[in-house]
């Protein structure tokens, strides 16, 4: 196997690999491996950790076609790390020579034969606009949970509503919420739990790609965008009840330049630490910010703002807040609340698809 590709293109390709490629020290070495094989002037990549995969093509000048398989992080760094010129790979028996201008780099490879094959969900796929789609990843998987203990709230429910699709993520701190009016990629009823891991990568892979795919199987769901492909093993859990999180009314509202107030927050965050809360005093004409963190020092922010209700104030976690606010579309926001210690949420003004509720944290005075 022998190829000649722009470093760039290479680089970006083999970087998406990497992040998929296994790094359990128990796995077995090819699963921390890229396989590449080269046909004619065409380049797939593939990683796979067994339950995640990724496919990628890539336009190159191919000098050998054939197979290998090597480190997906060594050959990563490697590339990266070249000169900008034009990158040769070049498989020699159990070796990689990787080579650009001067440079010259030599690896082992992994046995071909080891590499899993990669079984794709076999159903006819459906055509959606990944934008859309894309954005609504991006406002939701920030809220699930990255603990296997807790198998469920790692993943991404995907629910069929009457008119909708409903993309939901918590991590039992926060919940998100975003819906895709019209959306079709599911049948009536049904419902997945996809895991995050999995739709963060399909979000980077979108990029600015107009339109993508979707095939669901028994236990498996494809995306195609671009020309990556992703699949990824559905969660066979049942996911958190969480319409009964949400009230049907919340009496106090306040309003504010969402902007201003992300800002506000990033602040706070220098002196914040996890168990330090940003206090949030929603008052009739604006919002005060402060944190208090003793033998550090202390942060005040004061914003305008419109308040519909009774004044409160409300602990929140930092990042928690700062990811919400980040989350929101559109130039105002909305903090809706009832009291002090239950659940407020996040709106953009005028934005019926999206909301974010956030757990408060006790205050101390």
């Amino acid at each position: 196997m022998k190829f000649r590709v722009e470093r760039e293109l290479l680089t970006e390709a083999l970087g998406a690999a990497a992040r998929v490629a296994s790094n359990r020290n128990n796995a077995m070495p090819a699963l921390s491996g890229v396989h590449m094989q080269v046909k004619g002037d065409v380049l797939v990549l593939t990683c796979t950790d067994n339950d995640l995969s990724v496919r990628s093509t890539l336009a190159v000048g191919g000098a050998q076609d054939g197979v290998a398989v090597v480190s997906a992080k060594l050959i990563s760094d490697i590339v990266r790390a070249m000169p900008e010129e034009k990158v040769t790979i070049d498989a020699q028996g159990e070796e990689v020579v990787v080579s650009a201008g001067k440079s010259q780099f030599t690896v082992p490879t992994f046995a071909a034969t080891d590499f899993p094959n990669i079984v794709v969900a076999g159903t006819q796929p459906v055509t959606i606009g990944a934008k859309v789609f894309g954005e609504a990843l991006g406002q939701v998987v920030r809220a699930s949970s990255n603990d296997m203990q807790r198998l469920a709230l790692t993943g991404v429910l995907m629910v069929a509503e009457p008119d909708s699709v409903c993309l939901v993520a918590t991590d039992s701190y926060r919940l998100a919420v975003s819906e895709l009016p019209g959306a079709t990629m599911l049948g009536h009823g049904a419902e997945i739990v996809v895991p995050g891991r999995a739709l963060s990568e399909l979000e980077r892979l979108i990029g600015g790609a107009e339109s993508m795919t979707m095939a669901l199987g028994e236990n498996r769901a494809t995306f195609e965008v671009g020309g990556s492909t992703l699949t990824t093993t559905l969660l066979n859990v049942e996911f958190p009840k969480y319409k009964q999180l949400i009230s049907g009314h919340y009496p106090n509202k306040v309003t504010t330049a969402r902007e201003p107030l992300l800002e506000a927050v990033r602040r706070s965050r220098i002196l914040a630490r996890e168990t330090t809360p940003v206090r949030l005093e929603m008052l009739s004409t604006s919002i005060r910010l402060s944190v208090v963190t003793q033998d550090i020092g202390q942060v005040v922010d004061e914003l305008d703002a419109k308040l519909d209700g009774s004044e409160v104030t409300i602990g929140f976690n930092s990042q928690y807040l700062m990811d919400g606010i980040d989350a929101i579309k559109g130039d105002e926001i909305t903090i809706e609340s009832t009291d002090s210690v239950k659940p407020a949420v996040l709106r953009g003004v005028g934005d019926k698809n999206y909301l974010y509720l956030v757990m408060p944290q006790r205050l101390t005075s």
